[in-house]
């Protein structure tokens, strides 16, 4: 008798896209640009054990950064066991509708699998963006997979624009707060986590843990959610 196989194939050989989009426009330049390529490079290692502990999914790592223009760091998604973290710099404007015209070249099929888990998507942004992102957006979110993704935005600064992080994820509680260095890598450590938390097998989806929390524990019907109350809380000290 021939053995039936679970429509997309074996769970444990999906994979799950995790992607950085890092704004790298002028006003990045300094203590911010800093703290996230040093933020982001110490949770490589804690990304790579989340993975080992979660056998579901095969965890796929890129960077975009965008400034005057848009370009790919990462010009294939590599598995977080190869994955290294390429410093950025930053000078120009902030055009993130090209940063968004890249995500939804991306996020079609091909190149993304049909098998694949819902992407997760990090956009880290310190201000207002100088390009059209309206229509970009809109085209991003009518994708199938742009539906799905997992969308978290970290708000540096006073400067940034939470209207449009709020629009990118379509939940004001996923635009996360970072006043000042502590907080933006606290910020950046909790959301790199997101990637194993959400590929559970969706029978069973695992609530995403603050920092410092025990890992799975909670479990809910509703599949590839995150535990809004675990998202740590800004720092009282303004600094940016």
């Amino acid at each position: 008798m021939t053995q039936l196989k679970r429509p997309g194939g074996e769970l444990a050989s999906r994979p799950l896209h995790f992607i950085w989009v890092v704004d790298c426009s002028g006003s990045m330049s300094g203590e911010k640009i800093g703290t996230v390529n040093h933020a982001i490079q110490s949770t490589v290692p804690e990304m790579l054990d989340a993975a080992k502990d979660n056998p579901n999914a095969r965890l796929l790592v890129r960077t975009l950064k965008f400034a005057t223009g848009a370009s790919w760091v990462t010009a294939s998604p590599v598995s977080i066991e190869d994955f290294a973290w390429d410093d950025l710099s930053a000078g120009g404007v902030t055009d993130l509708g090209k940063a968004f015209d890249l995500l939804s070249a991306q996020l079609t099929i091909p190149p993304m699998s049909e098998r694949a888990l819902p992407p997760v998507l990090v956009l880290l942004s310190d201000g207002q963006p100088t390009d059209d992102y309206r229509k970009p957006l809109e085209k991003l979110l009518a994708l199938p997979w742009g539906k799905k993704a997992v969308r978290i935005a970290i708000a540096i600064g006073h400067d940034a624009d939470r209207e449009v992080l709020a629009q990118f994820t379509g939940n004001r509680e996923l635009v996360l707060e970072a006043n000042n260095p502590q907080a933006l890598v606290k910020m950046i450590k909790w959301a790199s986590t997101a990637a194993a938390m959400v590929s559970a097998p969706a029978s069973r989806p695992m609530l995403l843990p603050a920092p410092g929390e025990e890992k799975a524990g909670h479990k809910t019907n509703a599949p590839m959610m995150l535990n809004m109350q675990s998202i740590p809380q800004m720092d009282a000290d303004d600094v940016w």
